[in-house]
């Protein structure tokens, strides 16, 4: 008998930050409005960007604020998100070590006890069981304190490792330069103030030919297009999704949205749609006039011109054909 879809949900960056202040009511909050949407998957999934933690020193120091930025969240904000219906948090970006090593243990010690899982440490890779399959996380970073996008050798051989071992493996990528003049999807390695934050197109199909089923993708901080690679899904970018005194907001800044997608054996995308979502003042609100379902179906058919998904006006994907 054929294993039944599993549904997987996919947000883009979320970012609190208890110096510039929480977002009212906190960020379960922030999120419930979203909620219903978040609930109706097998596994849904974020990139939660900085620490959760308290005291120590941010890596910013006076520099804070004018090109460096440090979040810093309370650890309950890991039971917040765990309550309203995330699976896994990815921790390889570039503000997991924001508050040092000490934030780091902090964070892992906060996700444990809200039994939210997590992956993105170096060399990691975690498991969790939905609909009597076992999947598998994979997040990776251009940095060498995460799981290094850098290094793609070794990230096939974890991804060559973790489908030995789920049915199901799903890689997580923080990359690409940010700013909202940057939702296409170049070819080749991008920079950002002097980092090297890797090739996006290379790392990802690199992946899926070790045996990835899905790529999902964060970091840009606007929505990028999504590209069709061996009948599997690479979601390149989805934008923000929290950031409420964190992220820049704005224009193509504030167009988000959650990606639901259904996946048979080894990947096979069986169905999928995008929510729309607007950020007003940082909080993820439903756009029912679907303004970045139409920018994603615009931006993948730019930048994939032969192998993408098509997109409806509403969200849904046309998966066949």
């Amino acid at each position: 008998m054929p294993a039944k879809p599993l549904t997987l949900e996919w947000v883009g960056d979320i970012a609190v930050d208890s110096h510039e202040g929480l977002p009212p009511g906190g960020v379960d909050g922030a999120l419930r409005p979203a909620e219903e949407i978040l609930r109706r998957a097998d596994l849904t999934l974020g990139n939660l960007e900085g620490t959760l933690s308290e005291g120590g020193s941010s890596k910013c120091g006076s520099s804070a604020g004018a090109t460096c930025f440090a979040f810093q969240a309370p650890p309950q904000v890991a039971g917040e998100l765990r309550s309203l219906g995330f699976d896994l948090v990815n921790q390889a970006n570039n503000h997991s070590l924001d508050y040092g090593a000490a934030g780091r243990r902090q964070t892992i010690a906060a996700l444990r006890h809200a039994r939210l899982g997590f992956t993105g440490l170096p060399g990691q890779i975690s498991y969790l069981e939905a609909r009597g399959r076992r999947v598998a996380f994979l997040g990776f970073a251009p940095y060498p304190y995460d799981s290094d996008l850098l290094d793609v050798a070794e990230a096939q051989r974890m991804v060559e490792r973790a489908a030995r071992r789920a049915s199901l493996v799903v890689v997580i990528i923080h990359a690409g330069a940010e700013g909202a003049d940057r939702t296409h999807t170049p070819h080749g390695s991008e920079y950002y103030l002097g980092e090297d934050r890797g090739d996006a197109r290379a790392f990802a199909h690199a992946v899926i030919d070790a045996g990835a089923s899905v790529v999902l993708g964060s970091g840009p901080h606007v929505v990028r297009g999504i590209e069709r690679y061996r009948g599997r899904l690479i979601a390149y970018s989805l934008g923000n999704f929290l950031g409420y005194r964190t992220l820049g907001l704005g224009g193509v800044l504030s167009e988000s949205g959650v990606l639901r997608v259904a996946l048979g054996a080894g990947g096979a995308v069986l169905g999928a749609h995008w929510f729309s979502m607007s950020l007003l003042d940082g909080l993820p609100r439903r756009d029912f006039s679907n303004a970045s379902a139409r920018l994603v179906a615009g931006l993948s058919k730019d930048d994939f011109p032969r192998d993408h998904f098509e997109i409806g006006p509403s969200g849904t994907f046309h998966v066949r054909g």
